[in-house]
């Protein structure tokens, strides 16, 4: 059955997307895998840890990456900062989507801060996945640097230029603005 077909917008020709699954659990990895079918990704690998995963992506050149967050031993979030923070990380820029279980706001603030693009609540959807990834596609992130972080920009909204930059504008000599 098509994307289409599930009530899924089909935006995107999704058959080239190269996808990275980390999941421990074998029912939850057969149901990502029939979801991203659906959706049209043909080139899908899947991993059992977070361990075997970041050695994958050394391999596999992943447009995204999608993990759940409770594996042993290495769980999702470990991953995901090794992959934003290890110097052998083969991608820290790769978009990753988090799945749990869990959705207080302590852990979705915990996912973000360790570089993850994206939270998903199980149980999933092929609705819900869908517009993650088109979220992905249509709003690519950019990365910041700072002493205690690396990862996607985590400021979601768009606060306007900074405080007194139109005053500054205004008074600037005329070459300046623009």
């Amino acid at each position: 059955m098509s994307a289409a077909g599930l009530g899924v917008s089909a935006r995107y020709d999704l058959s080239a997307l190269n996808v990275l699954v980390v999941e421990d659990n074998k029912n939850m990895q057969s149901l990502l895998r029939a979801i991203f079918r659906a959706l049209g990704v043909r080139n899908l690998r899947e991993m059992n840890s977070g361990e075997a995963a970041f050695e994958e992506l050394k391999h596999f050149d992943a447009d995204i990456v999608v993990s759940d967050w409770h594996m042993a031993p290495m769980d999702g979030l470990a991953f995901v900062r090794k992959v934003r923070t290890d110097p052998q990380s083969p991608n820290p820029y790769v978009p990753i989507i988090l799945l749990t279980g869990h959705t207080e706001t302590t852990r979705v603030i915990e996912a973000r801060d360790a570089g993850v693009n994206m939270f998903l609540a199980k149980p999933i959807s092929v609705k819900a996945l869908s517009e993650r990834l088109t979220a992905l596609i249509d709003n690519p992130t950019r990365f910041v640097r700072t002493a205690s972080y690396f990862g996607p920009d985590r400021r979601r909204k768009d606060a306007g230029p900074p405080r007194g930059m139109a005053e500054r504008r205004k008074n600037a000599p005329s070459d300046w603005r623009s």
